[in-house]
């Protein structure tokens, strides 16, 4: 069998499923439904909960998703692909896909037993994790995946705190830990890279995990035309990393020589604008463990 060609701007199909969406300018979030919809086609069933891309791709007359698309419940994402997925197999529809879309708190937090029970059953389902960091739809909360010092509705910063207090959730290493049939990580600033992953998970015969980092512009406080070099920024500096679970292995995808600042990467968003120099060298050192970790462990 010859391989398949490599996805690129060439390659890629110039058929659109997910547009005329009311999402913010700038929106890392919607530029991912879209490019995994453009890798899996118009034979796909999502599932979304109550958060940004439901509010803004369910209003009637315009509606964004031209393939099948459900509103679920909150904490319900996995659990509501997970009955597609059954359904589909019921069935005996083969060329469909259940994919579930949800943000971080929707995951991370809300969302997290649903979707473990999804896992834990191996049903055969893709599931997207956008992670803006916040809750992003409600206000601009704090979840479990929004980073160390930013300042939120719910973790303001001031003299005594410096926003948010703890680090990210470790989702990717959670979600790996059910031992799932395929895992990884991705970023809005490598679009090759997420739809590659897509396509492999599309291929798996069980349960496939995508985390993706989808600046916000509105919580991040950033311009609008910088979300994808900001998306990328974030895995140069080291603050993210883009890597794969499968076989029971982890697999690092990109592994810097050197990262670029820190500080210049938090210094373009507003909700970093507080932190000084003390708060910064907290980021650097537990970037630095973590990598210590990942580059003894995974490569």
């Amino acid at each position: 069998m010859m391989d398949k060609k490599p996805i690129n701007a060439r390659t890629l199909t110039n058929k659109e499923y997910f547009y005329g969406h009311k999402a913010c300018g700038g929106c890392g979030e919607s530029l991912a439904v879209r490019l995994a919809l453009k890798i899996l086609g118009e034979r796909t069933f999502a599932s979304l909960p109550a958060g940004c891309m439901s509010a803004v791709s369910f209003i009637y007359p315009q509606m964004a998703f031209r393939n099948n698309a459900i509103i679920t419940p909150f904490a319900s994402t996995g659990a509501v692909a997970s009955g597609v997925a059954a359904g589909l197999k019921a069935l005996g529809i083969k060329d469909a896909y259940s994919i579930g879309f949800a943000g971080d708190g929707g995951t991370a937090d809300i969302g997290l037993q649903s979707l473990s029970g999804a896992i834990d059953r191996n049903d055969k389902m893709i599931y997207i994790c956008n992670d803006n960091e916040a809750y992003m739809n409600t206000g601009i909360q704090k979840s479990g995946l929004t980073p160390y010092g930013s300042k939120t509705t719910t973790s303001p910063a001031g003299e005594n705190i410096p926003g948010a207090q703890n680090m990210k959730k470790n989702m990717f290493e959670i979600v790996a830990a059910h031992d799932i049939a395929y895992a990884a990580t991705a970023s809005i600033g490598y679009p090759e890279d997420f739809m590659r992953k897509v396509e492999k998970a599309k291929e798996v015969e069980g349960t496939s995990y995508i985390h993706i980092l989808a600046p916000c512009p509105t919580g991040w406080g950033h311009a609008t035309n910088i979300t994808i070099s900001l998306a990328k920024e974030a895995v140069d500096c080291g603050l993210w990393y883009l890597a794969e679970y499968e076989n029971g292995e982890f697999k690092l995808n990109k592994n810097p020589k050197e990262f670029t600042p820190i500080e210049s990467y938090l210094k373009k968003q507003s909700r970093f604008k507080h932190l000084g120099e003390e708060d910064i060298k907290v980021i650097e050192k537990h970037r630095d463990y973590k990598w210590e970790k990942i580059r003894k462990n995974w490569i």
